[in-house]
């Protein structure tokens, strides 16, 4: 049986990258994983994976949540670090 950490590990995403999916689309963790795994394996995934992110900082900003605009800014600079499609799209 596969731990959530296993699966985490074989989605080619962070934690962090699950949560801001999970928040971006109001899913459970488990969910978002299940669907940031699948979207990061497609082409029109990764830029939608930059765009929930962008779109999370955004949000952040208008709440006057600074703190988390900065932890954000910091998962999407490692999700382009790690997913260098996701510059030359969306």
């Amino acid at each position: 049986m596969l731990s959530y950490q296993d699966c985490v590990e074989l989605s080619d995403l962070t934690e962090e990258e699950i949560e801001a999916i999970a928040q971006h689309e109001h899913l459970p963790e488990m969910a978002a994983l299940e669907l940031g795994s699948y979207l990061v394996h497609t082409e029109a995934g990764v830029p939608m994976i930059k765009r929930i992110i962008l779109e999370d900082i955004e949000e952040a900003r208008q709440r006057g949540h600074e703190r988390r605009v900065l932890e954000l800014k910091l998962v999407l600079k490692h999700f382009i670090d790690t997913h260098p499609e996701a510059t030359s799209q969306a």
